[in-house]
């Protein structure tokens, strides 16, 4: 089925909510089979109420090389709810080496599998800006990639000097940024698909560990044309 990956070129714009709500609405559509949430980033379990993983997880698969087999990931999936299922980082930090055919041995593996895959990869530069390759390759290699920013200068700097390209652009609104959306399809070449207004109540849920179970609505209708 469909590979989306959610990325950022800057720090807190919001990547896990919108991978998080992206495998809730895909996971509970009818006759989809649930859908595979792949969390990058490290922040889902918190996000979902989940207890912090200790064993190993997509990182340790991909550093492993070739001696643990594709079909090993299903072994590391923890279920999150009848609809989500969810693959954690583990325990090493993606700063670590995965080689290109291991990060494209993990897009062919999950592009087999009959649920849609979502991937969280957080922000896919470090502090200093450089690119982390093996983030860089899953966010360009996914059916479907796409770019959670807000209308910030210095984070839309970053997006266009990224050599990924997304497909879709999600826009993080708040009041009074001096950019909107043209501005932003305009700088960046590539079209905003949903605009997702900042909430107070996708934060509490976020700090609850409920965003996964009880998603605010707001959020929902402001990422239905991206589902």
């Amino acid at each position: 089925m469909a590979t989306i990956s959610c990325w950022s070129a800057k720090g807190g714009s919001g990547t896990t909510v919108v991978a998080i709500a992206l495998a809730t609405m895909r996971g509970r559509e009818p006759e989809s089979g649930g859908s595979l949430l792949v969390d990058l980033a490290g922040d889902c379990p918190s996000a979902l109420g989940l207890p912090e993983p200790s064993g190993p997880g997509v990182s340790e698969w991909l550093t492993a090389g070739g001696e643990v087999p594709p079909d090993a990931l299903r072994r590391l999936e923890i279920e999150v709810s009848p609809d989500i299922s969810l693959l954690s980082l583990g325990r090493t930090a993606m700063e670590g080496v995965a080689s290109p055919d291991r990060v494209q041995q993990l897009l062919e593996q999950l592009a087999l599998d009959p649920r849609d895959t979502i991937f969280d990869l957080g922000r896919v530069t470090t502090g200093a800006g450089l690119i982390m390759e093996p983030l860089a390759r899953l966010a360009a290699g996914a059916d479907q990639s796409l770019l959670v920013t807000r209308a910030c200068f210095l984070s839309l700097r970053r997006a266009l000097a990224s050599p990924v390209r997304p497909t879709g652009i999600v826009l993080v609104t708040e009041e009074g940024r001096a950019l909107g959306r043209r501005e932003v399809e305009d700088i960046l070449g590539v079209p905003v698909i949903a605009e997702v207004p900042l909430d107070s109540s996708v934060a509490r849920a976020v700090d609850a560990g409920t965003l996964g179970m009880r998603m605010p609505r707001g959020l929902e209708r402001s990422l239905r044309h991206a589902a």
